[in-house]
């Protein structure tokens, strides 16, 4: 079997040490040869494949076909005519503070020239030498133009979100850099920025009115991630050697990897959803006898995180909240305004899942299981104000049946709690709302019930080695949530699993907000009682 690149997105690299490049140059060639268009941007969640797709086009645009054989441009007519390649990655530089960005940001434009053959000149800004080296690049080639590439042209503000002063200090000084093309246009063939959003406000926007946002384009809809069919072309071998680690037959193992890799939309019309490469490549590089998290392993992005600080995330993910959005709320280009949705959506951790064309509004979603667990990891830490791991723990002892620990998480989570000046009562429905994210971090199975807004919530959580069945009750007692699921018969499903199953009774203050009460009994044991307090 071909090796994997988990670690690189060097083309020239991947090709010559014989690994596995699902093969986008068909994209990429639409992209270069477009006689309408020559100034592109996209948007998409990080380690999505930007950086490859950036060092593809900077090795085609330096006329290297060799490294395309077999690949599609290589059947095309293309001409493969060299340019100096201007590339730049704004991905890694320090943002700590405005002073190392102002002392980072020279140093990454200085090496970036560098490798296109431009003498820096460290008497001038960062925004003049890149002013420079176009035109006396462009005036030393055979051509008289060149090709510009900047990945993550947007991550430097990004990473300064949790300073909003300090975010648009460095936007204006990004701003500066971006407006030296206004003037050069004709001296560049080709212009592609990629990132994970579209700060409007930075003037590379403005200043190229002609700039094109393919983000949302049909045609580029699968240049980025990947299709069933391309991992049936490409990942075959190693799919069914994961397959056979996982001992699943081929059908259920593909519905099982579908379900926790792919989700991922970024058009309107076509309701084909697409893998995050990056989970592929780990996944299958390493096969385990079971799938876990492996985008959201590499570490939350630094935009959200830094946004989260300030952010109603329990609100935002609301299934009323994410069936009627329009395309304004991914717009995020007023730092002083930012918004859930939009965060949520640039980021990667809300896709499209549906798109009305006569309402022109959308309805997003999480895009798949290992993000759905990190949006309530997420969620959790961010609720309860507590550092990544303390739901793990909480976790931990709700399956270890430790119920005083469990309790005392529980009401410590609800007491953190903000409901919102706007709701005069909160319903039960919002006490299990967060239980329903606390539980689904953990990886358990768990459906929710809600017969209307003031009605009961039932929640149901299940795992290999139990059955949790929650009853939550506002300005009620224990024994009536009991009474409830003995009376509708909720465990019944359950009996014949043979796993421990528990009754759970929750029960809230209407006026504090907060849990007053919490018990657990075993349901066909004995009926054996756990209180909060019990030791």
């Amino acid at each position: 079997m071909k090796p994997i690149a988990v670690n690189s997105s060097d083309f020239p690299s991947i090709i010559r040490d014989g690994q596995i490049y699902v093969d986008k140059t068909a994209y990429f060639h639409r992209m270069i040869t477009d006689r309408q268009k020559k100034y592109f941007f996209i948007a998409r969640p990080r380690r999505f494949g930007k950086t490859l797709m950036v060092s593809t086009l900077k090795a085609i645009f330096e006329g290297r076909r060799e490294l395309f054989r077999g690949l599609a441009i290589d059947q095309t007519g293309y001409d493969w005519q060299a340019y100096p390649v201007l590339s730049f990655n704004f991905g890694q530089i320090a943002t700590s503070s405005l002073e190392a960005f102002d002392e980072a940001f020279p140093l990454c434009v200085e090496r970036c020239l560098a490798h296109s053959g431009y003498r820096y000149d460290r008497g001038k800004p960062a925004s003049e030498n890149f002013a420079s080296a176009i035109s006396e690049l462009a005036a030393g080639s055979g051509t008289g133009q060149v090709v510009v590439l900047i990945d993550e042209y947007d991550d430097p503000v990004a990473k300064s979100l949790k300073d909003l002063e300090q975010a648009k200090a460095v936007r204006d000084r990004l701003a500066d850099f971006y407006a030296q093309l206004k003037d050069r246009t004709g001296e560049v063939r080709f212009l592609l920025l990629t990132g994970v959003s579209k700060f409007t406000k930075i003037s590379v926007f403005s200043t190229l009115s002609n700039m094109t946002d393919i983000s949302f384009a049909e045609e580029y809809g699968a240049m980025l991630g990947y299709t069933d069919e391309e991992l049936d072309i490409y990942f075959g071998d190693q799919m069914r050697a994961q397959a056979d680690v996982m001992r699943l037959g081929w059908a259920e193992y593909r519905r099982q990897l579908k379900w926790w890799y792919n989700g991922f939309r970024f058009v309107r019309k076509d309701p084909a959803t697409l893998y995050n490469p990056i989970s592929v490549a780990m996944t299958l590089a390493r096969p385990e006898d079971e799938f876990a998290a492996t985008w959201t392993e590499t570490g939350r992005p630094s935009m959200l995180m830094n946004y989260l600080k300030r952010a109603n995330l329990v609100e935002a993910l609301s299934p009323r909240k994410l069936a009627s959005v329009s395309e304004t709320a991914f717009d995020v280009s007023n730092l002083d305004a930012l918004k859930p949705i939009g965060m949520l959506f640039q980021t990667g951790y809300l896709t499209i899942r549906s798109y009305n064309p006569d309402t022109r509004f959308y309805t997003l979603d999480v895009p798949d299981e290992e993000i759905r667990r990190d949006v309530a990891l997420l969620l959790v830490d961010v609720m309860a104000d507590r550092e990544s791991g303390w739901a793990a723990s909480l976790g931990d002892r709700l399956r270890a049946a430790d119920w005083p620990e469990f309790f005392e998480g529980l009401t410590s989570l609800y007491a953190k709690m903000c409901y919102g000046s706007h709701e005069k009562q909160v319903h039960e429905y919002s006490y299990a709302r967060i239980l329903h994210v606390l539980l689904a971090s953990q990886g358990l199975q768990v459906t929710q019930e809600e017969t209307s807004a003031s009605g009961r919530s039932d929640i149901v959580a299940e795992y290999a080695g139990g059955v949790f069945i929650f009853e939550l009750k506002k300005n009620g007692g224990v024994e009536e949530a009991f009474a409830q699921i003995d009376e509708k018969g909720y465990a019944n499903p359950y009996l014949a699993s043979g796993k421990p199953i528990w009754a759970v009774a929750l029960t809230f203050d209407d006026t504090t907000r907060q849990l007053v009460d919490a018990q657990a009994k075993a349901v066909g044991r004995g009926g054996s009682r756990r209180r909060a307090n019990d030791e």
